[in-house]
């Protein structure tokens, strides 16, 4: 399906989302916050964790529900596990980051779990300030229930992504891949476009396969990789338990955020003069065929964010309206 596409430069981008978060009725920090975590998705290349986000947010059953001050259930130097007060992820999720930061840096690591929040976008924002800090960061998140296991017909499972961060050289490893074959914020976007999913993501109500995302919205996406990314997706929901999922009313969301500082076992500058060698190492393995280059984890994203800032970014112009709309109600 074709659709209509609107142009705006990295300023105009950032000014509509802050502008649409007030108009949802989000204060100008929270606004701001937010908007530098979708514009940022959007110019690393990943549109449907960008501004399109926004309308997710404000179409959300939770944002109906009150919100409360992210507050601590449970503390140790090392430790926190947070109530997210039903704020959105992208802003409870950062008072996560910069805790297990802060902990990391003056104990040596960090567990920080957080319940009773929703939808905190692209995970590797935060392992990326985590690295920057010259910290190693860890994050899994048991998201809400879009994922069947192998051979079920209904979603049992978040799309449960994984993340890691790792300091190195002017731009830090980022790796974060969700266990489901589709991620579920990709999955809303083509519902609004009406744009087909791929073959092999997903099932209907019936178990059987579709391309059709409204019918995947009503049954379910698939794991990755069959078996492994089921029992990876597993893990992580287990995980989700330790960070608190069981707390909230659907037992569902279970942020958690593992920071460690490399001078527990070497000094930083042989950490991070390690991995670059590792890395070189990796990028020189021969090539088959009309392959140019090896390529690893995050090394497009850094590519395309520094092209966008300058570039601009593009976003159907259907959700460019929308985000318009929401933007004239901004006080």
């Amino acid at each position: 399906m074709n659709t209509m596409r609107t142009h705006l430069e990295t300023a105009a981008a950032r000014d509509l989302a802050e502008r649409a978060l007030r108009g949802i009725g989000y204060l100008t920090d929270e606004a701001r916050t937010i908007a530098d975590h979708v514009l940022d998705a959007a110019l690393c290349g990943y549109e449907y964790s960008g501004l399109p986000k926004i309308l997710n947010a404000a179409e959300s059953r939770k944002w109906l529900n009150p919100r409360q001050a992210i507050s601590v259930i449970r503390e140790t130097p090392v430790s926190t596990l947070y109530d997210g007060g039903n704020n959105i992820g992208m802003l409870a999720m950062q008072r996560v980051t910069e805790t297990a930061i802060g902990k990391a840096g003056a104990q040596g690591f960090a567990l920080i779990g957080l319940t009773n929040s929703w939808m905190s976008g692209r995970s590797a924002w935060y392992v990326e300030q985590v690295a920057r800090a010259g910290l190693i960061g860890i994050h899994s998140l048991s998201s809400a229930r879009h994922v069947a296991p192998p051979g079920g017909m209904r979603a049992m499972l978040g799309t449960n992504p994984l993340a890691f961060g790792f300091p190195m050289g002017e731009d830090p490893l980022l790796i974060d891949v969700g266990t489901a074959a589709f991620m579920s914020t990709d999955l809303s976007l083509r519902e609004r476009t009406g744009a087909p999913l791929p073959e092999g993501v997903a099932i209907d109500e019936q178990g059987q396969a579709t391309t059709n995302p409204a019918a995947a919205r009503r049954g379910a996406l698939l794991p990755f990789g069959g078996h492994k990314g089921y029992a990876l997706s597993v893990a992580i929901q287990a995980l989700g338990v330790l960070a608190g999922s069981a707390l909230n009313a659907n037992k569902d969301y279970g942020y958690l955020m593992i920071a460690i500082r490399p001078d527990l076992l070497q000094p930083l500058d042989e950490f991070r003069r390690g991995l670059i060698d590792e890395i070189a190492r990796i990028k020189a393995t021969p090539r088959q065929a009309g392959v140019e280059e090896i390529r690893i984890p995050s090394e497009q994203a850094f590519r395309k964010r520094r092209a966008n800032r300058i570039a601009g970014i593009g976003i159907d112009t259907p959700i460019y309206q929308k985000l318009l709309a929401l933007a004239a109600k901004a006080a």
